[in-house]
């Protein structure tokens, strides 16, 4: 579905095209206009069709998905969605940056290199939903299993029903399989990474955020780190009210999930670290709530990110941070 918009004017009805016949139409428009510009949502298709439409001559951006509905209309089609973003895209062409949030676009060896931390993450998820389920078939036979109960030695020696035994070990074939998998991109993984890292950061928590990420370098500040990690706390403040409340999620999830685990890990095995320093004292207070104990790990999960990139770019060593390496 496609909205046009012609220099000033208003934006014309949507339309539908094949893909083949919005190639055609992009030509169409390369050979009238002195240039083109696009955008489109970021989602399953990734950026094939961006890079195709660059090689085109386009001007084009992908931007973050968004509910389009201005006013809560609860209406959703995609000819009103084309038409948002047409009018959102001609106000970021004139300079308004926060009309749209682009997002970066991966070289295809940094997605290819990312796809692979996803797609352990994703065999690991597999596992674990297959795990439940065999739990789930022996509690309703009144029988509990451990979550260690698919491994061979342990499977043997369990003491079920024929029939139960069958389903059980039907899906252990699986997990299995699924376990072998995961373990080797785990190990492909871990190769990837550099010899001296800081202990107990881990060589896969270090080589899953660095292909997440893409390329550091693209950060300028601090800001922006922090930003994309989805840490920072969400506002709403109003003349001489300030009212903050828990983190934004707006980012990358699997980078806020990576960070937050090593926060803790760094938490007991890296007290010199400057982050840990700085709240440790907070932390080991006495009383100190459940509640206040997860507030303290995202502002260390916060700044680890940052650190993570001054490493990563060079504008600090481990030694300055207080990270002891291996």
């Amino acid at each position: 579905m496609v909205v046009r918009q012609v220099d000033e004017q208003a934006t014309q009805p949507p339309q539908r095209f094949s893909e083949g016949g919005f190639i055609g139409f992009v030509h169409r428009q390369l050979a009238q206009a002195d240039s083109v510009h696009s955008c489109y949502e970021a989602g399953p298709f990734g950026y094939v069709l961006h890079r195709r439409l660059v090689a085109m001559g386009v001007h084009n951006v992908v931007v973050r998905p968004r509910d389009w509905s201005t006013y809560g209309e609860r209406v959703k089609t995609d000819g009103r969605d084309a038409g948002a973003l047409c009018s959102c895209l001609d106000r970021y062409l004139a300079g308004n940056r926060g009309a749209l949030a682009v997002v970066w676009i991966p070289s295809e060896a940094e997605e290819a290199a990312r796809s692979v931390g996803r797609q352990r993450q994703r065999l690991v998820s597999d596992r674990t939903r297959l795990i439940l389920r065999g739990k789930g078939l022996a509690r309703l036979r009144g029988l509990s299993l451990s979550a260690e109960w698919w491994h061979e030695r342990i499977f043997l020696k369990l003491d079920l029903p024929d029939d139960l035994r069958m389903q059980l070990a039907s899906l252990q074939r699986i997990i299995l399989q699924i376990d072998a998998e995961q373990a080797a991109l785990t190990d492909q993984l871990q190769a990837g990474a550099p010899a001296e890292l800081p202990c107990y950061l881990g060589a896969l928590t270090w080589e899953l955020l660095r292909r997440e990420v893409g390329d550091w370098r693209r950060f300028h500040n601090l800001r922006q780190v922090a930003s994309y990690t989805g840490l920072c706390p969400s506002e709403h403040s109003s003349g001489r009210s300030r009212l903050q409340g828990s983190i934004t999620r707006h980012g990358n999830p699997r980078i806020r999930h990576l960070l937050v685990e090593a926060a803790w890990r760094l938490l007991r095995y890296q007290p010199g670290y400057h982050a840990v320093a700085k709240w440790r004292e907070a932390l080991l207070a006495t009383p100190c709530s459940p509640a206040r104990k997860k507030k303290i790990i995202v502002a260390i999960a916060r700044q680890l990110a940052i650190d993570l990139w001054r490493l990563a770019t060079g504008r600090a060593s481990a030694q300055q941070l207080g990270l002891a390496t291996a």
